[in-house]
């Protein structure tokens, strides 16, 4: 991989609408479903997501990062139907909330292509991301394509049967 690159973008069609992918988008309640990095658990939140600004809680598990901890989310992008991201925070070893993000970003982009078939884009994103330590430690990008690929199938499938 370029060492400067910042960020990995994968695609596919899935044949619903938009709607109905951004419905389950934006359910933090869902999103273990369509992980196909195997580290998200559950969600502390169970509210959609309607607006950029708010923050929802993940609870994860990753080996890497010491077994199971927390991520707070802060929704950086948000346009109905047609796109949402996030940038991830994980939460302090004494349960302290973060202030803000680290740099990352998921983020989706929905693409209708006809009635009832939108091409998805899933972008990961660490060009933010400025803290040099930060950048070694983590070794970006952490999740590999493979598992972004593993989550528009995952998405696909989960969108498909509610």
């Amino acid at each position: 991989m370029n060492s400067n690159q910042t960020h990995l973008t994968v695609t596919r069609i899935v044949d619903v609408p938009a709607k109905d992918l951004f419905d389950l988008l934006t359910l933090p309640a869902r999103h273990h479903e369509f992980d196909g990095s195997g580290t998200v658990r559950n969600s502390d939140d169970t509210e959609r997501i309607d607006k950029p600004g708010e923050k929802f809680v993940m609870n994860m598990h990753r080996e890497a990062m010491g077994g199971d901890y927390r991520t707070h989310n802060f929704v950086t992008a948000y346009e109905e139907n047609k796109m949402i991201g996030w940038q991830p925070a994980p939460e302090a070893e004494d349960g302290t909330a973060p202030t803000e993000p680290l740099g990352w970003e998921w983020l989706y982009e929905l693409k209708p292509r006809g009635a009832d078939s939108t091409e998805v884009a899933l972008t990961y994103d660490w060009s933010k991301v400025t803290d040099q330590k930060l950048l070694k430690n983590v070794g970006f990008p952490a999740i590999p394509q493979e598992d972004l690929e593993q989550s528009l199938n995952l998405l696909a499938a989960a969108v498909t049967n509610p």
